[in-house]
């Protein structure tokens, strides 16, 4: 039972301090002059994804066996899916319930204006939340949004399709090809900087304040230390909590009759990638859609480049049945959302609906190692 109350206290301390996280990264955006969706795509991203990219390192360079050595493959691949399906199914589960809330509340309120004044109306709908659509939800976002992130996804197929192809052959250069990721992330990175500040230097929209700094509450613009001893305070919470996270699922996982394969491969990613659950899951509520959706594609093509190239420098980058099966839901799971991008059809629903990849994923590694 022990394990079971430590494992809520580490979720609960993980979203806390992703909110404190949140808070002080546009700030340090801001101070940066970062444009508002590279915060999201780059420095939420980095920050959350360093923690996993330093594991991996640790695991490919010091393991005393292959084995060990191979379980910073096993993380490189689990990320991206643990973030195509689970962080994207997340908030697409999020929006829905956020947006039925926000209907139910503009009936209310119409129910009640139509009460006190049913007389003056001319029958036409022009309140807040008018265009609130139905239980699947509208489409997301305005098309610069969407197009911003099917680029992304298209970006991150190709060089996931390359880490999948290259753990299934084998030759004498393979390890030099590490360096090629890293300067895949390089150019995205650079694209992304030069992208988002040239959207927003083309916007006449004013920018929305940002929230006060946690640290400076009373401050209408905090201190620059504030921002980064808040950042990295937050970061080091998250660290800690998630691999302490991890650590009960390995406890937890035999007590529920899951082997250690099953618990390493299925709920570890989960663990893994939960800062960038609970960040996508923290805009979504603050009504913050875009930099939600963004920091999981900008997680996703961290995952996709640098743990990948850190396996291929230091292990023989060899893909076993079960690798292999995670690298295809991962790629079916981002066909399935570049589609609604692609059509205009990315609801909350079908967003939702990438999470049921990863019980695909599930049914599909029982019956590998069974």
């Amino acid at each position: 039972m022990i394990h079971f109350v430590l494992l809520i206290v580490c979720a609960v301390a993980i979203y806390l301090s992703c909110e404190w996280f949140v808070n002080a990264v546009e700030w340090l955006g801001e101070r940066l002059r970062v444009g508002k969706t590279a915060v999201a795509t780059i420095l939420a991203a980095f920050g959350t994804a360093l923690p996993e990219s330093v594991v991996t390192l640790v695991a490919v360079t010091t393991g005393a066996t292959d084995e060990a050595r191979n379980l910073g493959v096993g993380a490189a691949m689990g990320g991206p899916l643990a973030l195509a399906t689970v962080a994207y199914g997340v908030t697409g589960a999020m929006l829905l319930l956020k947006r039925r809330r926000d209907r139910a509340a503009v009936l209310a309120g119409a129910g009640a204006g139509a009460g006190a004044g049913s007389g003056s109306g001319s029958g036409e709908d022009t309140g807040p939340g008018a265009d609130l659509a139905g239980p699947g939800g509208a489409v997301l976002g305005d098309a610069k949004d969407i197009q911003r992130l099917a680029k992304d996804q298209a970006w991150f197929l190709p060089v996931f399709f390359l880490k999948i192809a290259l753990g299934l052959v084998a030759f004498a250069f393979k390890p030099a090809l590490g360096l090629l990721f890293f300067a895949a992330y390089a150019v995205y990175f650079w694209r992304e900087i030069r992208s988002s500040r040239a959207d927003d230097a083309g916007t006449d929209d004013e920018d929305e304040p940002l929230e006060p700094l946690k640290l400076q509450p009373s401050a209408a613009s905090p201190a620059t230390w504030a921002v980064v001893v808040q950042t990295l305070a937050a970061l080091v919470v998250i660290f800690f909590a998630a691999q302490f996270f991890v650590k009960q699922l390995d406890v937890i996982g035999p007590m529920l009759g899951l082997s250690a394969t099953v618990t390493a491969l299925l709920l570890a990613p989960i663990a893994t990638e939960l800062p960038e659950i609970m960040n996508a899951v923290i805009w979504v509520r603050q009504g913050k859609t875009e930099l939600a959706l963004a920091n999981i594609s900008g997680s996703m093509m961290i995952q996709a480049t640098v743990p990948s190239g850190i396996g291929l420098l230091f292990t023989g980058w060899h893909f076993d049945g079960a690798l292999l099966w995670s690298g295809v839901v991962t790629l079916a799971a981002i066909a399935h959302l570049l589609l609604g991008m692609r059509t205009g059809r990315l609801t909350p629903a079908r967003l939702a609906g990438a999470g049921l990849f990863y019980a695909v994923f599930a049914v599909g590694l029982v019956l590998i190692i069974s």
